[in-house]
């Protein structure tokens, strides 16, 4: 390598150093014993004022490099580093300097500029490999302006789109290892998906440096003080962090101890769980019969189900209720709706809850029937449509929620939705009956209601709740605006005490069975479904949380895990996170899912869950081998599933 070289022909260069000091200070001998001479006669006064002069010039005509550096072993603030022996290395070899004051200020942020010139001296014969570019920010008399276009030139950094280069900004850990990989030309690892195996904070790390730092990992060129297990990428590097790495990179390992140095298979690393190995956790797909035929053969979900025990996943969430029907034999179904089964040859003389139920259990695996669509039905708009029209919104127009003009139909997409009253005694009584029916008739270990458990915050001007509403506010009409703060709270006060009611009919049957929710984001699904979980969960209402958090940008799902709400439910509940492994048109890469995985596990959640199965590696760009690979790297091992009910320990 380039700073090899450089190094190994420092000694030279430290002669020379050594050879124009002697020089300097016998020229600084003699300019002594003349002033000494001259000051003895007051008429030489002036050939002292001028030797003093002529000492000045002196002085500032050699190069300042070869002596005016303080020496490395007097950096008084190293002594008993963790770095000394690196720093003080490079400091004999002119690549890194010290402060006039004594000092190295090892933990001194390092700037875009400050890291320019490292670079430059640390690799004086790299490589130009394109012309370089004329940063809008850099002056012509910009003092590193040379130092930041050869660092440019040679591959090491780059600038910012709007032609920037920011020479002031703090450069964080993930810049310089990225830059460093570059400029050596080191070869784009294969090894991404293998960074939680060696951080426990490697979802931190960006997506664009990922291969850049598992390259970095395999040359052992990265140093984490004090823990090798955290990288802490985006933190701003410290003046003994980017000396550590270039120690690294010359081969002199012997100046930084080997435990500050992460390895790929090394014995020292975490387990694929990132952090601390949970001791529990959920890893649940959700079984959907939309863009999936998973539920509608039974060879094809005894093998689906196989496949994710072999994977490790612990928890199933088969789809009981979708387009208003159930996808189970349901009685009440056919007394209510006419039909006991949703309209699908591939479920016709079946029982898929049972047979998800006897597979799963048969593996260890929790089965939580999953009623995805809610108080939502599928409209009978005369357009094609790729569901079934719900008998249930013909049998009952009175059922359907409206807008204050009137209307019924919400888009969901390209589909035409409906909307159940849940504010009706009937409509109660119906959902009531169907989750007294799973929990009396199937061994199920729970029951979860998703985002769809409301109702749009548009809807509620039908005549029944408009006469409730005025019953109850002295003949006053609803307000006009739907999103009327007053106007929401009481129809969200409403949906709460059905949320109470379907809780005690599960409870009156089955106390072990828990009760899940797997909602949106707090704040949307309140203000926009006038779904208040948070009250819920306050109320003792929901025994497993599972938020959907399905984004692209890890900063985004970070910042919605730490929302208040979140951290006060985890207090008193398990809480999962809901991931988002693809849609049919929108695959998601494996890589996306790890980093998000690992996120969650960074801030101690109970687990995650997936939407749905067929995007886990069915409707994926990436081999189906590849993505099963993937998933079975973030799950190594198998691990039982938290449950609030069988002496779940809180988030404390």
């Amino acid at each position: 390598m380039a700073l090899q070289k450089f190094i190994k022909a420092a000694p030279k260069r430290a002669t020379l150093k050594t050879d124009r000091e002697t020089m300097v200070k016998r020229i600084f001998t003699a300019i002594a014993g003349w002033l000494v001479a001259f000051s003895r006669n007051f008429k030489h006064r002036v050939w002292l004022a001028f030797l003093v002069a002529s000492s000045f010039t002196l002085t500032t005509i050699l190069p300042f490099g070869a002596y005016s550096q303080i020496p490395a072993s007097k950096f008084k603030d190293v002594r008993g580093l963790w770095a000394q022996s690196c720093i003080e290395n490079l400091a004999q070899q002119q690549i890194i300097t010290g402060y006039p004051d004594g000092t190295f200020k090892p933990n001194n942020p390092v700037t875009r500029a400050e890291f320019a010139v490292m670079v430059g001296k640390a690799f004086p014969n790299a490589t130009p490999v394109r012309t370089g570019s004329e940063f809008q920010d850099v002056a012509a008399n910009y003092w590193a302006k040379d130092a930041i276009n050869r660092a440019n030139r040679t591959g090491f950094m780059s600038g910012y789109p709007n032609r920037t280069f920011a020479p002031n900004e703090r450069i964080p850990r993930v810049q310089v290892l990225v830059s460093l990989a570059s400029g050596l030309k080191y070869p784009p690892a294969a090894l991404g998906r293998d960074l939680a195996s060696v951080y426990s904070d490697a979802a931190q790390i960006p997506n664009y440096a990922r291969k850049a730092i598992a390259s970095a990992t395999e040359k052992q060129i990265v140093v984490n003080y004090p823990d090798a297990r955290t990288l802490n990428p985006n933190r701003a590097a410290t003046r003994a962090e980017v000396a550590a790495f270039l120690c690294q990179i010359a081969g002199n390992s012997e100046t930084i101890s080997a435990k500050y140095v992460p390895k790929f298979g090394g014995t020292a690393m975490l387990p694929t769980s990132g952090g601390n190995a949970p001791a529990t956790e959920i890893r649940g797909v959700w079984l959907t019969n939309i863009d999936s035929n998973v539920l509608f053969d039974k060879d094809r979900l005894k093998n689906a189900i196989a496949k994710l025990h072999e994977l490790n996943f612990n928890t199933l969430y088969p789809t009981v209720w979708n387009c208003g029907y159930t996808l189970y034999p349901s009685r009440t179904a056919k007394k209510v709706i006419g039909r006991e089964l949703y309209p699908e040859p591939g479920l016709t003389g079946r029982d898929l809850l049972a047979e998800t139920i006897a597979e799963g259990h048969d593996r260890g695996m929790a089965v939580i029937p999953w009623f995805e669509f809610g108080f939502m039905g599928t409209a009978d708009s005369g357009a094609p449509q790729c569901d079934p029209t719900s008998e249930l919104a013909k049998r009952h127009p009175d059922w359907l929620l409206k807008r204050r003009d009137g209307s019924t139909i919400w888009k969901e997409g390209p589909h035409d939705r409906v909307w159940f009253n849940p504010l009706r005694p009937d409509v109660q009584d119906f959902f009531t009956d169907l989750v007294a029916e799973i929990v009396s008739t199937y061994d199920a270990d729970g029951i979860q209601f998703d985002d769809h458990l409301g109702f749009p915050v548009e809807f509620g001007y039908d005549d029944f709740t408009v006469k409730l509403y005025q019953q109850e506010h002295g003949g006053k009409s609803p307000p006009e605006d739907a999103k009327d703060p007053e106007w929401v709270r009481w129809r969200a006060d409403k949906i709460t005490k059905v949320v109470q009611q379907l809780f005690k009919a599960v409870k009156s049957r089955r106390p072990q069975v828990l009760f899940a929710v797997s909602p949106n984001p707090w704040e949307f699904a309140y203000t926009t479904f006038l779904q208040d979980w948070r009250s819920w969960e306050r109320q003792g209402l929901i025994e497993e949380l599972v938020i959907q958090l399905y984004r692209e940008d890890l900063s985004k799902l970070i910042g919605e895990m730490e929302r208040p709400e979140v951290e006060a439910a985890r207090r008193h509940i398990p809480v999962g996170i809901g991931l988002l492994s693809g849609l049919k048109p929108r695959p998601v890469p494996m890589s996306r899912i790890q980093e998000q995985v690992e996120a969650v596990r960074q801030k101690d959640f109970a687990g995650v869950s997936f939407f749905f199965y067929e995007t886990l590696w069915n409707l994926a760009k990436e081999p189906v081998s590849d993505r099963q690979s993937g998933l079975k790297q973030l799950f190594s091992k198998p691990l039982a599933r938290p449950n609030i009910l069988a002496g779940w320990k809180p988030i404390t």
